[in-house]
């Protein structure tokens, strides 16, 4: 399997799926998302570390890449079972800790590869040109195999993205907004476990209900509750959370419990 992400939008990401078809026409590919926030490198690493673990063991080329046409490298990540080809700007880096089941004081369980590449037809499209050339060779011979391809150097010189970790001291938890999904949905770095048994809390001084579904308050009412991927997140039942209130990306959160 080869799943696909990118902030291309479309119809780019047929190109890609053009050239690992060309390279094996009985590949099976799947689409993971390619309305990624555009180059947001830490968004796509956010979203990617959360989707990637629910595949079993596959090739992931992930392309978002602000820095397309200079001399950045292209990478090749090995992380468990899985292989990631993105370009050398952090964005494999989280997904692939979260495939190899590493902790954050152990950076062994991965390894990272450099992929040598030719001068590209296009300086502006290297997801195909480059990146997908790549993932079909890593798929061609395995993530166990990844050794034998000539185009491969292993590398301690990478950029090594990790998100950032809110500051948890007894009743008050200082994060950050790291990303705002579709719905408006306000996703912080706060730990879930940050609100176990409390009712409601303070977000930057503002007193909000604790919920365990959206459904917990009436439609268009603030709260805030734990999202799927384990953190604190600020919504609106039913509206969007990010106008409510007034957070976007890279935005402190301050969350306090109650006394």
């Amino acid at each position: 399997m080869i799943t696909l992400s990118s902030d291309f939008g479309s119809p780019y990401p047929a190109a890609m799926r053009g050239v690992l078809l060309s390279a094996d026409a009985e590949a099976k590919l799947v689409d993971v998302a390619h309305d990624l926030p555009r180059q947001d490198v830490r968004a796509a690493a956010f979203w990617t570390r959360f989707v990637l673990p629910e595949f079993p063991p596959s090739t992931h080329l992930l392309v978002v890449d602000p820095g397309v046409g200079t001399d950045r490298a292209a990478l090749v990540v090995r992380a468990g079972d899985h292989a990631l080809v993105a370009p050398d700007n952090g964005v494999a880096l989280p997904p692939a800790r979260a495939l190899a089941g590493e902790s954050k004081d152990d950076p062994n369980e991965v390894e990272v590869f450099t992929y040598a590449y030719d001068d590209p037809p296009s300086n502006t499209f290297h997801g195909r040109d480059v990146f997908a050339p790549a993932a079909a060779a890593v798929h061609e011979v395995g993530v166990d195999a990844i050794e034998t391809l000539d185009r491969l150097s292993t590398t301690e010189e990478y950029v090594d993205l990790r998100l950032p970790e809110a500051r948890v001291k007894e009743r008050v938890a200082r994060g950050e907004v790291l990303v705002v999904d579709d719905f408006g949905n306000v996703v912080t770095n706060v730990p879930g476990e940050f609100l176990d048994g409390a009712a409601r809390v303070r977000v930057n001084g503002e007193e909000v209900p604790v919920g365990g579904s959206f459904a917990a308050v009436p439609a268009g009412e603030r709260l805030v509750t734990v999202g799927s991927h384990a953190f604190v997140e600020c919504d609106v039942n039913q509206g969007r959370g990010d106008d409510a209130f007034g957070l976007t990306p890279g935005d402190e959160v301050v969350v306090e419990r109650e006394l």
